[in-house]
């Protein structure tokens, strides 16, 4: 397990992950892990590896193929006092659980009016590539983001991994906890100790006047990069990662429209009925004269998610295309705009199309 007793590390997402686990497990005894894989070698990801060692399989518990019974349970012992927090290797998976999610945990304390809780934290995990396909690597965010009762977490750095996941358990509700497979493998600096984040929603990580950038998960990153090459051209774009989608924090985007004129939200997800609509609407809302130009959504297109590499080529948005559409909101010149987009589509040849980077030796 990563050491902890420096002040500051360079860590893996998974490793922060995991280490937000570590310090949650020794730190509360109701605090318990379970789902299917949970005490596999493999580690969800690299996420439990050697719990079940540390904790045991009472802390640490494994769980038969059945989504929806395993929520039930966790939901129960929830109301009961404990504190759990399951697994879901696939998104997907959590779609045979979904009336115990959006009937008991996300509306007891509602209905009990205010009597009982479910501190439960889910963490469910999305992706793309080595041939997920269709079923296994959808990104479901808009639809738990939908659920009053639920809060849903979608991190991009390793620092708010270890942070808003120590914050969600500690949270008295139901949370979402949705982490991006290739975010597994994003490293940076991570604070040592018990050191939980508020679900605070988004924050700003990159500065300028151009245009205003929103993204969650991986597309925060590959907003950072475009914003980053645009900068090179001469161009400077705000760029907020939403960190959180429910409770939705949109004050900050909404001073930064005001200030830019342009708007481009990327989802993860399909762009029809996607979170970035709800972006755009709040915009719409509150600042649609500030506008300079109709606001931009870039996600999937309406289809299923393809297998093949070959299918793959553009179905995903990437940090060339969030480039081009940035910049030409901020009024960039061609010349701008084509340097930023060349300068991202050298880096990005360098990888494979289903690979986050040389590293990556997936599925696992």
């Amino acid at each position: 397990m990563p050491d902890a007793s420096q002040t500051e590390r360079i860590l893996t997402a998974a490793e922060a992950i995991l280490e937000a686990q570590d310090l949650a497990l020794a730190r509360d005894p109701n605090v318990y892990l379970m789902g299917e894989g949970v005490c596999d070698p493999k580690g969800i990801f690299g996420t439990t590896s050697g719990l079940v060692e540390k904790y045991g399989p009472q802390r640490i518990v494994e769980m038969p193929v059945a989504e929806n019974g395993l929520t039930g349970i966790a939901i129960g012992s929830a109301l009961v006092g404990m504190r759990p927090i399951m697994i879901h290797q696939r998104v997907d998976f959590a779609l045979l659980a979904l009336e115990q999610i959006f009937n008991n945990a996300a509306k007891t304390h509602y209905v009990s009016s205010g009597k009982h809780r479910v501190p439960l934290v889910i963490r469910m995990i999305v992706g793309r590539g080595w041939g997920q396909g269709p079923a296994h690597s959808q990104s479901l965010e808009a639809i738990f983001s939908h659920i009053p009762g639920l809060k849903v977490v979608m991190p991009a750095t390793p620092a708010d991994c270890k942070g808003l996941l120590l914050g969600a358990i500690e949270d008295g509700n139901p949370v979402v906890f949705i982490e991006h497979r290739w975010i597994h493998y994003v490293k940076g600096t991570v604070p040592a100790g018990y050191t939980p984040l508020p679900l605070d929603g988004p924050r700003r990580i990159a500065e300028g006047d151009g245009a205003t950038i929103v993204a969650t998960s991986l597309m925060a990153i590959e907003a950072r990069l475009a914003a980053e090459a645009l900068a090179e051209a001469g161009v400077k774009c705000d760029v907020f990662d939403m960190r959180v989608l429910r409770p939705l924090r949109t004050e900050p985007i909404i001073e930064s429209v005001r200030r830019t004129g342009g708007l481009v939200v990327i989802d993860s997800g399909w762009k029809t009925g996607g979170f970035g609509a709800e972006i755009v609407a709040r915009i719409a809302e509150s600042c649609l004269g500030d506008l300079r130009a109709p606001p931009v959504r870039l996600g999937l297109p309406d289809h299923p998610t393809p297998s093949t590499r070959a299918l793959m080529e553009g179905f995903y948005p990437s940090s060339d295309a969030i480039a081009a559409a940035a910049g030409k909101l901020a009024g960039a010149s061609a010349a701008q705009i084509d340097r930023a987009v060349s300068a991202l589509r050298q880096q990005r040849a360098k990888v494979s199309i289903d690979q986050p980077n040389p590293a990556f030796a997936g599925p696992f």
